[in-house]
């Protein structure tokens, strides 16, 4: 499996990992500037060359791994036979500088009702590196010509046509998901916001709507749902930048979009 493949196959396992690149070579060195090792949490993809350096490599990629750790690291090897290694002599003669970039798992956001706003919002969430999750009942709104302005996304785009219980969708996300419930009926969105509670590996859910809105639901959740306040209080409404008041589609999304970046920038805190 060459390197590009291995990274694609952590990516879409949701699997953190690390890719370490052999970055200057001076003298002789097993392998050339450029070659590449990937690293998972069992698994290993590549080489740079084998011997000490690249068992180094792995040993701290996977304590990279276990820590989370965002920043590259590089190493620096000596090969000759005065310096003492940790595994093992290679005496090619050279130095060697090795790269180690983490590759963690991507966020996912899951957007639950893909009309004006909420595509909008999937044309600027698809710029983002994210697993991003499209869902809706209605099968016109997630058509291949409808969602052709996506075309050129970063995010690796997910769609969920859910005819009957869309809901049903939540428990089959990924852990950490942050989800924006924008359905098109208020009915829907009360049932999605019952069922987010009530699925403990989300992450932040955002509503869309009025304060009227909000009020009949914060009711609705506390006496037919049996959520507790502080339950209740995870869902955040209004979405969006408290600044920004324009009602129009691709005005709410950016709003919407800015304000979910911000958690990000928080949860990497």
């Amino acid at each position: 499996m060459t390197w590009v493949a291995a990274v694609a196959r952590l990516r879409a396992r949701r699997e953190s990992g690390v890719l370490v690149t052999v970055a200057t070579v001076r003298g002789h060195a097993p392998r050339d500037a450029g070659a590449k090792l990937v690293v998972g949490h069992t698994g290993t993809w590549g080489s740079i060359g084998g011997g000490n350096v690249e068992a180094v490599a792995v040993d701290r990629a996977r304590e990279m791994i276990a820590a989370a750790a965002a920043e590259p690291e590089l190493l620096d090897f000596a090969l000759n036979d005065k310096v003492t290694n940790r595994h093992g002599v290679q005496c090619c003669g050279g130095t060697v500088s090795v790269l180690l970039e983490p590759l963690p798992v991507v966020r996912a956001v899951a957007v639950f009702g893909v009309g004006h706003v909420g595509l909008e919002l999937a044309r600027i969430l698809a710029r983002q590196d994210i697993d991003l999750h499209l869902v809706d009942n209605r099968a016109d709104m997630l058509t291949e010509e409808r969602l052709g302005v996506l075309g050129d996304a970063v995010a690796q785009v997910h769609t969920h046509h859910t005819p009957l219980l869309p809901e049903e969708v939540l428990a089959r996300l990924p852990r950490g998901t942050h989800v924006l419930i924008m359905t098109h009926d208020h009915a829907e969105d009360a049932a999605l916001c019952d069922a987010a509670l009530r699925t403990d590996h989300l992450g932040s859910i955002g509503l869309i709507g009025s304060a009227a809105k909000w009020a009949r639901f914060r009711k609705r959740l506390a006496t037919e749902g049996g959520h507790e306040e502080a339950a209740i209080d995870r869902i955040k409404t209004p979405i969006g930048l408290a600044g920004i008041t324009g009602k129009e589609p691709a005005t709410i999304a950016v709003s919407v979009a800015a304000d979910l970046l911000r958690t990000f920038e928080a949860e990497g805190n």
